[in-house]
């Protein structure tokens, strides 16, 4: 359990709340995560691998970037468990990765942006 102590308790903080406060290792993770959204390139990029699967030469092309460029910023955002990718031949494909926090991600960059995929059922 918790063994913060605080210097005034005014009883609105139980000890799970704490336990989870404390977890520096997970917010840590997340503020990662963000870190990776914090480049305007990358965000485009997550967006469009939201809606598709796409190989870097097609990516490159969509953001008028080189492939170099694009591949850094595609090793970043797969760091971070937003994208994954996969091998056909010699083309690597990459769409946004299968989990809750990619779709909750995807859901607020359109919600606050007031931009959607015409593909999404909204």
């Amino acid at each position: 359990m918790s063994h913060i102590h605080l210097p005034h308790n005014h009883g609105e903080h139980n000890e799970e709340f704490l336990n989870i406060a404390s977890n520096t290792e997970g917010f840590q993770a997340v503020a990662d995560v963000f870190r990776q959204l914090s480049d305007g390139n990358r965000v485009r990029i997550f967006w469009i691998l939201c809606h598709c699967e796409e190989c870097v030469i097609n990516l490159s092309a969509m953001m008028e970037m080189s492939s170099p460029a694009l591949s850094h910023h595609l090793k970043l955002l797969k760091s971070a468990g937003l994208i994954v990718s996969r091998r056909e031949g010699k083309e690597v494909y990459y769409k946004a990765a299968d989990t809750p926090q990619v779709h909750l991600l995807h859901e607020m960059l359109e919600e606050q942006f007031e931009f959607s995929c015409p593909l999404c059922d909204k």
